[in-house]
């Protein structure tokens, strides 16, 4: 039997995937988490083979949460289901420890053969991942603008790009709005742009917003 954690902010999305996987014989939900500050806590109080985790979180990211487990419990494959495209998350949550990428849109049929895949030691990646991978590493030694960016900037940054104000990505991620004009700056400083537009303009040309 495959013991499962579902992490993830909204309610609707763990009920609907807690439906899913009741009617899989060879899995189990055994917990649930609506925020990253509980995760680790409760994969150290009982066993968990697959922790499904959303990215976009309140409080401490998927990203920080992702590392965390990569670090703590190794043996523990996290396998990422996010709405965001695979070229805007995809690549940076494996090199951080993901054993897998899936974008909610997937099929329940795909979710499941990525959560037996994974635990049994596997990686599951969609054949235009691993090419978009294969790039990645053959580019390696040619850096980006937002691959300097720590994974709470990047996150910041993705959501200046769609137009969020500062106070508006306070309240999503439960920090201050000190904290995010902090990281704003940063941001702009480390990417060598003046403001949110040439942000925007650069997500876009990146492909890091829809």
């Amino acid at each position: 039997m495959i013991r499962v954690l579902l992490a993830d902010d909204h309610r609707l999305v763990r009920e609907g995937l807690r439906q899913i996987l009741q009617e899989t014989p060879d899995i189990v939900v055994v917990d649930e988490s609506s925020n990253g500050s509980d995760i680790l806590p409760k994969i150290r109080r009982q066993p968990v083979d697959v922790v499904i985790l959303d990215i976009s979180m309140p409080g401490r990211s998927g990203l920080e949460v992702l590392k965390e487990i990569h670090l703590n419990r190794p043996g523990v494959p996290v396998l990422v289901l996010s709405m965001h495209p695979e070229e805007q998350y995809a690549i940076r949550v494996l090199k951080a420890g993901a054993a897998g990428y899936l974008t909610k849109e997937s099929a329940s049929e795909e979710l499941i053969s990525a959560i037996r895949r994974v635990a049994a030691g596997g990686k599951y990646i969609r054949p235009t991942l691993a090419e978009k991978l294969a790039d990645a590493v053959g580019q390696s030694s040619v850096s980006t603008a937002h691959e300097q960016l720590s994974d709470r900037q990047f996150e910041i940054m993705r959501m200046l790009a769609t137009g969020k104000t500062v106070s508006e990505i306070a309240a999503e991620l439960s920090l201050s709005v000190k904290t995010i004009s902090t990281c704003r700056s940063r941001i702009l400083a480390k990417m060598n742009l003046r403001n949110n537009a040439e942000i925007m303009s650069y997500a876009l040309k990146q492909g890091l917003i829809d």
